[in-house]
């Protein structure tokens, strides 16, 4: 499959999952009455509008560069991801009002073989997106598919947690419900830190990694006929890298040998970096000090 077929499957995958998550746990919290579940169910639901703006932002992101944005339209990812952090934040929020209830005045949780039940499914559900996503990302290093893969990894977890508050509850232990949903809810906002973190890295032009920088400077340290490299400069905007860097050659090197030498290393890095668009700026040795 070609990159954006990739993209576009996964986004279907994840809203189509996530309407299906809603449905089978908005059941299930109205059979049991857990808070855990209802956590997991409110986090499944923003989920759900994460998908949506992923949906709509990834096939903006992919659109081709025009006139009016010479660089693509990569960052709408970034902005994507910002997204869905906010919607985490409010989830918590959500949760936390049922939540506090809890604590002081514990209910009896319901129908708990049913709510397993529902639980196991939904990890089933969950389990197979997960996998799926990060597939997708390996082969596309798409930021916002990244993102709703830590959605939904944290789904998969806080679905176990729900199923073992639901095991106690079965057995007596009702009050451990709502401290079952609190843990689920501070690991959401782990989340949705990492999420929001990544986004403004990418929204501010922020370097590439340090091992990637050291891979390109390796790539053009072994170039022959390189003598030296500097100012290496990098973004990345959506799944696209944006890499530019200077080249020490021989004073004395045709212009058309310069350019071979210049061509033929960003074909090296355009082997590592396939998304990558790569300026290099060619100096005399003797000019580069």
């Amino acid at each position: 499959m070609t990159y954006s077929q990739l993209i576009k499957l996964a986004t279907w995958a994840s809203v189509v999952a996530a309407i299906s998550l809603i449905g089978v746990k908005t059941w299930g919290w109205d059979q049991t009455q857990s808070v855990s579940l209802l956590a997991s169910l409110i986090d499944s639901t923003m989920d759900s509008a994460a998908s949506l703006i992923n949906f709509f932002a990834i096939r903006y992101a992919m659109a081709p560069a025009d006139k009016e944005h010479r660089f693509g339209h990569g960052k709408a990812e970034a902005l994507a991801g910002l997204a869905q952090a906010l919607l985490i934040l409010v989830s918590i929020g959500l949760l936390l009002t049922q939540t506090l209830g809890r604590l002081w005045n514990p209910l009896v949780v319901e129908n708990t073989p049913i709510g397993i039940s529902i639980m196991l499914v939904s990890m089933v559900l969950t389990g197979a997106l997960v996998v799926f996503q990060w597939y997708v990302v390996k082969r596309t290093q798409s930021n916002a598919i990244k993102a709703d893969s830590l959605h939904y990894t944290s789904d998969f977890l806080m679905n176990f947690g729900v199923i073992i508050a639901l095991f106690l509850a079965s057995i007596g232990y009702h009050g451990a419900d709502p401290y079952f949903a609190l843990s689920i809810g501070a690991f959401v906002v782990y989340s949705a830190w990492g999420i929001a973190q990544s986004a403004f890295h990418l929204l501010l032009d922020h370097e590439l990694s340090d091992e990637q920088r050291h891979l390109i400077t390796q790539l053009a340290l072994t170039q022959p006929q390189v003598i030296g490299m500097h100012d290496l400069r990098s973004r990345q905007s959506g799944h696209m890298q944006f890499i530019q860097l200077h080249l020490e050659l021989q004073e004395d090197m045709l212009l058309l040998e310069a350019h071979g030498v210049a061509e033929a290393l960003e074909h090296r890095i355009m082997a590592v970096f396939p998304y990558a668009d790569v300026i290099i700026h060619l100096d005399p040795v003797s000019a580069a000090d």
